[in-house]
């Protein structure tokens, strides 16, 4: 174990997330900071927290925030002993802003963007960087150490909570395998509609204000309907790296992400 806080994560806690391909992490940050957060996001969406009635879309897309209750609730010292535990101290930058953030609403309407998928990291050079399915992702997740989800209010069952497949990291390592350092788009991935990962059991990302998810980069998950009576807030920021993964080490000092990869191109199931 990397950290000697309090804070740190038990062997068993990082075995899950090797296996699993995520980690909830509960009591992140406080429900204080979440419910300043909450405030400031409300505002922003142009609705009114008491008037379902002004709650007219599905989904509202808010972006980058870097006021100081975000950018306390993504540098707590129980946060940041995690990261060092599933990353690795010093192979990953603290975060400035916490990213996108949808605000979903109970609706019956489609909000049209919960198919399954991962969060690709990089592009290169002669790719359309206004389609979003060129986007790639490769074996050493260049631009991408982790998908983190921030949960900024409760979320149960019924309140759109995103779908894990878990273990499907597995599944997205051996298709990435022999895809070289440019990798594999979003479009090549998604061609199947992740079918080799279908099988995995699914997982809920629920949880009071304050939780954090702590997910592989070929984690494969989808938002859905929001079903519930309250407005769900979610940031999904990007932990990114401050060195490249490496799947070979001769110190063998392998963080939990790398060996996640190593057990899968291995053939460990």
């Amino acid at each position: 174990m990397h950290s000697d806080t309090t804070d740190a994560l038990s062997p068993a806690q990082v075995e899950r997330f090797i296996e699993d391909g995520f980690l909830r992490l509960d009591d992140a940050f406080s429900s204080q900071l979440a419910e300043e957060a909450r405030t400031i996001l409300w505002r922003d969406t142009g609705c009114d927290p008491k008037t379902p009635a002004t709650w007219t879309k599905p989904v509202v897309r808010l972006g980058f925030y870097g006021q100081p209750p975000f950018v306390a609730a993504a540098n707590t010292p129980r946060l940041h002993a995690a990261l060092d535990e599933i990353v690795g101290p010093g192979r990953w930058l603290p975060r400035g802003h916490v990213g996108t953030i949808p605000v979903r609403f109970p609706s019956p309407d489609d909000p049209g963007d919960a198919g399954w998928h991962i969060d690709v990291s990089f592009s290169r050079p002669w790719d359309d960087p206004t389609n979003f399915l060129s986007g790639r992702a490769n074996i050493v997740s260049e631009g991408r150490a982790l998908l983190m989800l921030f949960l900024f209010s409760d979320v149960g069952e019924d309140d759109a909570p995103t779908r894990i497949r878990v273990g499907s990291h597995r599944d997205i390592a051996q298709r990435l395998a022999d895809a070289g350092p440019d990798g594999m788009t979003l479009g090549e991935l998604a061609a199947n509609d992740f079918a080799e990962s279908a099988h995995r059991p699914l997982a809920l990302a629920t949880g009071a204000a304050g939780t954090v998810y702590l997910c592989h980069p070929f984690l494969v998950h989808a938002a859905q309907p929001h079903r519930g009576t309250r407005p769900r807030f979610l940031a999904q920021p990007t932990l990114q790296p401050a060195t490249p993964l490496q799947l070979e080490r001769e110190d063998g000092d392998y963080s939990a992400v790398e060996e996640a990869i190593r057990r899968a191109l291995a053939g460990s199931d």
